[in-house]
């Protein structure tokens, strides 16, 4: 049997991973992190024109209507890439929830205008949203007030998806009564917003059951964001691989060394663990399986800490010049840790690894 991607999804793969070393360039993610840019406008576009970030948005709200798998592959490539786009608060978290959680009218309304990049939207489902002083957000049914601490974009998205107490909300953000606040981040490749909300005019989304919405969002997320970090953790391996048969030392290539040669099997082999697991998640996202929470749990572990791992030992094997600015090495370290905090941390899928564990063996 045959668990691998089919041939039409690796040539959308390839198409992706092409136009991205030709556009997601070192210079261009540079431009964002230096704050030259909110995002990479070019690559967001290409994304876009080619269905490929769309990929899971049915045809009739604007999307390509392709499904999970090919997102997976397209997640894949804009982490090996380090794509400084909108990816994750638009589609793997905003689309989504309005897909599973919005109106039809809703739908037609918001995510056409997703799916064509006209907007930049973003979302946070956790269950306590809290503000730095402690203000929840609060919904009475046509305002909301309160903060959201921590947005993804929060700076450039126009519409965001909000978890007020037990009911999920949409709000344009350039209404009145929106403030917004840039946030320091490891990574400004992927920059963070504190936002705050004073009787800004917002509307419910219909479906019942905020949690459980929240949390099959959450899932899903996980899955896309363990193909990015296998991704960046397959191209660090790369670089340093390619940089340890160029750099000589003694009078010979550094790869040559059996300790470098150690090292870089052991980043090997947590990738390849990694990747198992994201194609477990995929499968059981895809298909919508009763195993998801477990398979994206796993994922989401496997992923985070081959990425970790890969970009620490990425920059030690680089040796002195891995610690400098010009050398793209801190760019994935970067991203590896700003990664494994989005959606929660890494710990806390390993608890909720442990509890669905539990309950299948209860």
């Amino acid at each position: 049997m045959n668990f691998d991607f089919s041939d039409d999804q690796r040539l959308l793969q390839e198409a992706v991973r092409t136009m991205l070393a030709e556009t997601s360039t070192s210079q261009a993610v540079r431009e964002v992190l230096e704050g030259r840019a909110s995002h990479c406008d070019t690559v967001w576009r290409n994304l876009i024109g080619m269905g490929a970030a769309t990929a899971a948005i049915p045809e009739q709200y604007g999307g390509a209507g392709l499904g999970y798998l090919e997102l997976c592959l397209v997640a894949e490539e804009a982490g090996r890439h380090l794509a400084a786009v909108p990816l994750c608060s638009s589609i793997y978290l905003a689309a989504e929830t309005l897909l599973r959680a919005g109106s039809e009218a809703q739908k037609q309304h918001w995510l056409p205008r997703i799916a064509s990049g006209e907007l930049i939207a973003t979302a946070a489902l956790g269950s306590r949203e809290r503000y730095r002083a402690g203000t929840p957000l609060g919904f009475d049914g046509e305002t909301l007030s309160g903060s959201s601490p921590a947005l993804v974009d929060g700076g450039s998205a126009g519409l965001a998806v909000l978890r007020a107490g037990n009911e999920l909300v949409l709000v344009e953000l350039d209404g009145k009564g929106v403030s917004r606040r840039p946030l320091p981040t490891l990574d400004p490749t992927r920059p963070l917003a504190e936002l705050h909300f004073d009787r800004t005019p917002a509307e419910r989304l219909p479906a019942s059951g905020a949690a459980a919405v929240a949390s099959r969002v959450h899932d899903g997320a996980a899955v896309l964001l363990a193909f990015e970090q296998v991704g960046g953790a397959a191209r660090i391996l790369q670089q340093t691989r390619d940089y340890s048969l160029e750099r000589q030392a003694f009078g010979r290539r550094i790869g040559s060394f059996q300790a470098l040669k150690h090292k870089m099997a052991d980043i090997y082999t947590a990738i390849e663990l990694a990747r198992v697991h994201a194609y477990y998640g995929a499968w059981a996202l895809s298909s919508d399986a009763p195993e998801l929470p477990r398979a994206a749990a796993a994922a989401r572990v496997a992923a985070t800490r081959a990425y970790v791992f890969a970009a620490e030992e990425g920059i030690e094997l680089h040796g002195g010049i891995g610690f400098t600015w010009e050398m793209d090495c801190h760019l994935h370290y970067r991203r590896a840790r700003h990664l494994g905090q989005l959606i929660g941390s890494e710990h806390a899928w390993r608890a909720r690894l442990a509890d669905t564990l539990i309950e299948e063996a209860a």
